[in-house]
């Protein structure tokens, strides 16, 4: 058993309130279980319980066994000193408060229904793939559609974290800021880390001032990438080389060395080479993309905002000096929604938060028009009959078989919690 059990049974009252006693035989009586805040402390502040005849105002904490109070060396924290009740699953010990009086102990184990019990040990018990494999098809449209919404806003707060922290070290330079994270993105999982390296070495006032010419875009991001050192046979990136040395002498850049952009196992159409000529070629487009994307609603806005024409080499080319049959380099749209999921709602959802607004009612739909993600995850609710035919699904169950099915948070879980309830 775990202590989450009891938090579950305390808050929702799943005991028998004719059995709730003390260990000294008192009666207790939950006027208020009080607010379970999950942070450092006690797990329950300002409850109100009658021990006795006599009413008690204060935090009340939890433990599987009495003597957990002194394995947590909560006697020499102050955080504890308010707790007027300590409940527990087994009485071992007594507890003792600062001034040597006893704190009354109630041991919920005789009080719970032994039924309840064994539903949450079959539920949390180790399955093939996630605990509630077997029962998800139960679970009601509304529970579902209402968790989803929390998982997805949970997500999104997560996402929006370093996007928010960037924000404030830049001053809200926040053109700056989305330059970094589009660029990480263009990057996908494997260059996505020297990407934002890249595109963190080159300023962003730098980037703007050269935006009028397409080669020194590509010289900029090119040379801050590394991919420009060495003998070239062709005369386009022996041109960049000799742009990069300029622009690095003219405004004085700083050079860092980073480890080799990754090729292998990536499809030519997303090999880093031609990902940085797109990324070039859509800051040479729109010199003010960060307005236009938060005055963006739909996706098919999006797809006219990223639809951008790369140099004509590229039109040839994957890589430096290897010429490949012609064909147009453009942003694919299942691309494009990528762009949509990983940055372009994360930053909508960031930037309406630093200006103390939480709206995410245009962002909920704006995902209900991008085909879901695949991945193992999605394919797994799938066969289970959860319903993924959105992003906005596919990312709200990320976040659940991520944050909560892996850490075992089912009575954390909206569907765990359902699941008890029947």
């Amino acid at each position: 058993m775990r202590e989450d059990f009891l938090h579950y049974v305390w808050q929702f009252k799943k005991y028998d309130p004719a059995l709730l006693q003390t260990t000294l035989g008192e009666s207790v009586q939950v006027i208020h279980c009080g607010q379970y805040l999950q942070q450092s402390g006690p797990d329950f502040f300002n409850a109100q319980v009658v021990i006795a005849d006599q009413r008690w105002a204060g935090n009340v904490e939890i433990h599987l066994k009495s003597s957990d109070w002194y394995l947590h060396s909560h006697e020499v924290d102050p955080q504890y000193d308010s707790v007027i009740l300590h409940v527990v699953w087994e009485h071992d010990a007594e507890v003792l408060r600062p001034d040597g009086s006893e704190l009354p102990v109630v041991a919920l184990r005789e009080a719970v229904d032994p039924s309840l019990l064994l539903i949450y040990q079959e539920l949390v018990r180790a399955k093939t793939w996630i605990p509630c494999e077997k029962d998800l098809a139960t679970i009601t449209d509304f529970t579902l559609s209402n968790w989803k919404e929390r998982l997805f806003l949970e997500r999104l707060e997560r996402k929006s974290l370093p996007i928010i922290g960037l924000a404030k070290e830049t001053m809200g330079d926040w053109e700056a800021v989305l330059f970094r994270f589009l660029a990480k993105n263009f990057g996908l999982n494997t260059n996505g880390d020297l990407f934002f390296t890249t595109a963190s070495a080159i300023p962003f006032s730098v980037l703007r001032k050269e935006s009028f010419d397409l080669q020194n875009l590509e010289a900029l991001l090119f040379g801050s990438a590394g991919m420009l050192a060495g003998d070239f046979e062709e005369l386009y990136p022996k041109d960049l080389q000799q742009r990069y040395v300029y622009l690095v002498q003219k405004y004085q850049l700083h050079q860092v060395t980073l480890p080799q952009a990754e090729f292998f196992r990536h499809r030519p159409d997303n090999f880093p080479t031609l990902r940085l000529a797109q990324l070039a070629a859509l800051y040479h487009t729109h010199q003010n993309l960060f307005s236009k994307i938060m005055h963006a609603q739909a996706t098919d806005d999006f797809y006219a905002l990223f639809s951008v024409t790369v140099s004509p080499y590229w039109n040839t080319h994957y890589r430096f000096d290897k010429e490949s049959v012609s064909k147009r380099k453009q942003l694919s749209a299942s691309f494009i929604d990528l762009l949509i999921i990983n940055t372009i709602v994360p930053f909508k959802f960031a930037y309406e938060r630093s200006l103390a607004r939480e709206n995410v009612e245009d962002l909920i739909p704006l995902l209900q028009q991008v085909k879901p993600e695949k991945n193992a995850i999605t394919d797994k609710f799938a066969r289970y009959k959860v319903p993924v035919t959105s992003a906005y699904d596919s990312q709200a169950l990320l976040q659940l078989k991520n944050e909560y099915c892996n850490h075992y948070k089912c009575l954390q879980c909206a569907i765990g919690l359902s699941l008890l309830q029947q």
